[in-house]
Parts: C-alpha cells; sequence; structure tokens
C-alpha cells in the first residue's frame, strides 16, 4: 500500500507532467522520491534502464518521459517520436516489472484514438478506426504501451494502469513555436506580439477545431488517485468534459495577455483532428474532478512563463 515512506520513481521530472507530480508528491509529504536527467539516465538505453532498476528499490512509477510536441513537430519527426517513445516506455515497464514494482503508472495521450472518433470519446473507441495522420507516430508508439502494460498484467500480473489525459498545459511546459502544443505557443506568440507591438498574430489552420485543455496540476492530482483507487489494466481518460474552438481560445489568450492586435489564421495550414473531447464518465464515477478553469490555468502558465521566458530553451529533435 502507498505509503509517505514508499519509493517512488518520476520519470521526465523536468517536465510539464513530471514536474508537476514531484510538486504533488512533495506537497503530500512523500518522503522517497526518485528522479534521474535525461543525462544521467538515458532511459532508451535498455542495460542502463535494468542497472538503475537493480540498484533502486523502487515501489511506484509515475511514467511522464516522453518525447512529445505539437503539429508541426509529429509532422516533421515521426521517426524520432515513435522511436524514442517505443524505447523509453518498453524498458521502463520491462524493469519495473522485473524489479516487483507494485504499481506502475502509464501515460498516454488522447491523440491514441482514430481521426473520426464519435465525441465525446470514450475508451472503448481505441482500434475503432484510423488514426490522424499528423500524429500516428506518435500515437502508435503510446497505444503500443497501452498494449505492453495489459499484456504484462495479464500474463504476469503486474499492475499496470493507463491514464489517457486530454491536451496538457501548464508551468515547464514547451514554449518553442516549433515543437510545442497549440496553447503554449498561443502564449508565446501573443506574449512575443504584445512585447514587439506586432499588429497581428497569424496561426495555423481555420481556428474551427475544438480541443479539451487540463492544467497539469490537475493532472497530477488524477495520477495520484488513480494509483491509489483504480487498478485495471483498462484505459482510463483524464479531462475535464469541456472544449473550446482555437478561434475563442486565441481570444481568450488575447484578452489574458492583453495584446490589442488582430488574429489572422492561415487556413493553407493543417488543422489536425476536427474535434478532441474525452468521455469522463469512468474517472468521474471514482470520484475525481479537475480544480482549475481554463482562465486560471491559463493565467497562471502565462505568469510562470514571463517569469521564465529569458531562461526557456529550445526544444530539438532529430
Amino acid at each position: 500500500m502507498l505509503s509517505k515512506d514508499s519509493h517512488i520513481y518520476v520519470t521526465g521530472h523536468s517536465g510539464l507532467v513530471g514536474s508537476a507530480v514531484v510538486r504533488l508528491l512533495e506537497k503530500k509529504g512523500y518522503q522517497n522520491i526518485l528522479t534521474q536527467t535525461s543525462q544521467e539516465l538515458d532511459l532508451r538505453e535498455s542495460e542502463k534502464v535494468k542497472d538503475w532498476f537493480t540498484s533502486n528499490k523502487i515501489d511506484y512509477v509515475f511514467d511522464a518521459a516522453a518525447k512529445v510536441g505539437g503539429i508541426m513537430a509529429n509532422y516533421t519527426y515521426p521517426a524520432s517520436f515513435i522511436y524514442d517513445n517505443l524505447m523509453i516506455q518498453t524498458n521502463l515497464i520491462h524493469y519495473a516489472y522485473k524489479s516487483d514494482v507494485k504499481k506502475f503508472v502509464f501515460l498516454g495521450s488522447s491523440c491514441i484514438y482514430p481521426r473520426m472518433t464519435p465525441q465525446p470519446m470514450k475508451e472503448e473507441h481505441l482500434f475503432s478506426g484510423k488514426l490522424e495522420e499528423t500524429n500516428k507516430a506518435y500515437a502508435v508508439a503510446k497505444i503500443a504501451g497501452i498494449t505492453m502494460g495489459q499484456a504484462y498484467t495479464k500474463q504476469y500480473g503486474f499492475n499496470v494502469i493507463s491514464l489517457m489525459p486530454t491536451n496538457l498545459y501548464g508551468p515547464n511546459d514547451n514554449f518553442d513555436l516549433e515543437t510545442s502544443h497549440v496553447l503554449p505557443a498561443l502564449i508565446r506568440k501573443f506574449h512575443e506580439a504584445k512585447i514587439f507591438k506586432k499588429p497581428s498574430v497569424t496561426l495555423w489552420g481555420s481556428g474551427a477545431p475544438k480541443r479539451e485543455f487540463l492544467f497539469v496540476d490537475d493532472l497530477a492530482e488524477a495520477a495520484l488517485f488513480l494509483l491509489e483507487k483504480y487498478d485495471n489494466p483498462e484505459i482510463i481518460n483524464v479531462g475535464t468534459g469541456k472544449d473550446i474552438s482555437i478561434l475563442d481560445l486565441a481570444n481568450l489568450m488575447k484578452q489574458i495577455i492583453d495584446y490589442s492586435g488582430e488574429i489572422i489564421f492561415d487556413s493553407s495550414k493543417p488543422d489536425g483532428t476536427p474535434r478532441k473531447l474525452l468521455d469522463i464518465t469512468k474517472i468521474t464515477k471514482l470520484g475525481w474532478k479537475h480544480k482549475y478553469s481554463l482562465k486560471k490555468g491559463i493565467s497562471i502558465t502565462y505568469n510562470w512563463f514571463k517569469d521564465n521566458f529569458s531562461k526557456l530553451k529550445t526544444r530539438k529533435y532529430n
């Protein structure tokens, strides 16, 4: 049973999700949180991951390590996305099992669902149609992770749960315009347009697609909640149950950042999936609900961005 002195390994602890999980665990008084940077431990290298688990007592794993990015990054670097994510999750799940870890929390993504899935997307819609072409490599990798977790549960009795969060944002997000997701990209674009007094901001697509957004601290709460309450290899969605068009999101961002210029949509660029809204009936019935409104979450994220902008690094893929 999870206790304050359990040894908890959080992968990807410096990233968006991992840092939120570490913040929450520290806030709740957990004493033995284990982390490693990618320089200290390359999770793509099997023997190094094996040695890490052999050398450390680990009771629980939150797997928040992944190569992630927006439409442009996924479309431009599909080989990097599928290779890195397959290697990372394969090594972690296998050696966590071999080391008698009590429970493994795998973080998936709502992009696992087919492009034209009925809305809102239910867990049973997985495998029901073709994936969105722009992020297929990443989605296939995540589906492989889900399937591997289920296989290890079935064959070995290893307790792996797989969370499918909607689009995430918050402190420690990636704000690189070439590789980021839509919300942090909008924060940076509107901020720079305001600072440099640009008359307009140009955004990809038509503005019509709808997206659901979850503040990352809410996901961390959900991950810990499900670690304690959920023991089923079937996937479970984590979201808010509400979505917003990219146009309305841009207008909200414009208001929060106090930018007075024009918003222009470049319809020659791809929209991606028309709509992505998760059905959260399953997690709601267990007793979990998000706390942060979109406006509040964006405001917190924007303040963090302003405080850390000079220190942010670009994220390149190869």
